[in-house]
């Protein structure tokens, strides 16, 4: 039975065995092939699994299937965001806010494509200038005059000229490496930017005020980092993960205030509490801001607060008020609340919500349909 197998499928998903859900999913998708909740169920495993073109295609075949289907234009435009393709995810994002504008997180990453897009069209504008960042279209060996017989140094910026041509910096030639970081209360992320690394080429360690990072990149050259950091950290607490375009490194922070900076400037000397709300602090703090090495910036603390402010602000009546509340029980709540409330809408076919982990977690829910009401599967 597809039901019983998809069912079967999201209880191995909210125990984090996505590799098992995806098997569940796949075999249900077998059994009945037009049904779209499958396909959106198995492209949020393979969100998981980090198979971003299988679940841009699965999430395509659930809207192709049922084009009211928000959350598989949300898992679509999820899927193209991590291949970078930020105009065809913002697109789809888009689509899925106007079937349901209530969906926080879907806002939240439609902010982030705006912010690539214009952090795109920033680094474009910018490329007409006589400094060249990454690659250069001229031949330094012709255009620019260089001496062939020198020696050639990767390590740093090249200083050329020629007698029919104004003085010109290049750099290096190689893949662009740039990072952004973020923080939560508790925790400073950094990401940087470098597709399908290896784990034995990228060594990174962490210290109580340092990060050290160096990543062989496929050209051979060594792509490093080396961060004072500007609070102290927790290294045993702290870890890294190599993801198949990016790498993120999640710092615990030693106290739970608010950065204002990620590295020590000399004037780190007033430290503000992390649950001071965004709003409230001066323009001139910028911490929180994505992507933080890049000239644009955007507040994401402030982006949220906003969200959640407007949420709020909404009169919501009916379902809407309904689902309103349980979205907010859900977020408020802890990893087993989140569990208990996943496990028991899905076992008992949507008619048991319960945030009782102990109490859902020793055997399958049953279904209680109200009062008056008989529940029915279909035959498939």
């Amino acid at each position: 039975m597809a039901a019983e197998l998809l069912g079967r499928g999201n209880d191995e998903f909210v125990n984090e065995n996505y590799q098992k859900a995806l098997e569940l999913y796949t075999e249900a998708i077998s059994v009945e092939p037009d049904k779209d909740e499958a396909y959106s169920h198995r492209a949020q495993a393979y969100i998981k699994l980090e198979q971003f073109k299988d679940a841009e295609r699965d999430s395509g075949k659930a809207i192709e299937l049922n084009p009211k289907n928000s959350r598989a234009f949300f898992r679509k435009g999820t899927a193209l965001f991590h291949q970078e393709k930020y105009a065809a995810a913002k697109e789809c994002l888009q689509i899925g806010l106007s079937l349901n504008n209530v969906d926080s997180s879907m806002k939240t990453l439609l902010q982030k494509c705006e912010a690539e897009i214009d952090l795109c069209m920033s680094e474009q504008s910018q490329g007409s200038s006589k400094i060249s960042i990454g690659t250069s279209s001229v031949s330094p060996s012709t255009e620019l005059g260089v001496n062939k017989a020198a020696p050639k140094d990767e390590a740093g910026p090249t200083v050329t000229s020629s007698s029919n041509s104004s003085s010109a910096i290049t750099m290096p030639t190689g893949p662009r490496t740039r990072y952004d970081w973020y923080q939560t209360e508790t925790m400073v992320i950094i990401t940087v930017m470098i597709k399908k690394v290896q784990k034995e080429d990228c060594h990174i360690d962490i210290n109580e005020q340092s990060v050290s990072v160096c990543i062989k990149l496929p050209t051979g050259t060594d792509y490093t980092l080396e961060l004072d950091l500007a609070h102290k950290v927790l290294p045993e607490k702290s870890m890294y993960k190599i993801m198949s375009t990016k790498v993120e490194i999640k710092l615990k922070k030693a106290e739970g205030v608010r950065w204002t900076m990620l590295e020590d400037d000399g004037t780190t000397s007033v430290i503000k509490q992390a649950t001071v709300p965004m709003d409230t602090q001066p323009e001139s703090d910028q911490a929180n801001r994505y992507p933080s090495s890049s000239h644009y910036t955007r507040d994401w603390d402030k982006v949220v607060t906003n969200i959640t402010k407007e949420e709020k602000d909404e009169n919501l009546e009916g379902d809407a008020a309904l689902n309103n509340l349980f979205q907010k029980i859900y977020g408020d709540g802890s990893d087993e609340t989140k569990k208990a409330m996943m496990k028991s809408f899905y076992e008992s076919g949507g008619t048991v919500l319960s945030t009782n982990w102990k109490e859902v977690g020793e055997d399958k829910v049953e279904v209680k349909p109200p009062d008056g009401m008989e529940y029915k599967t279909w035959e498939t």
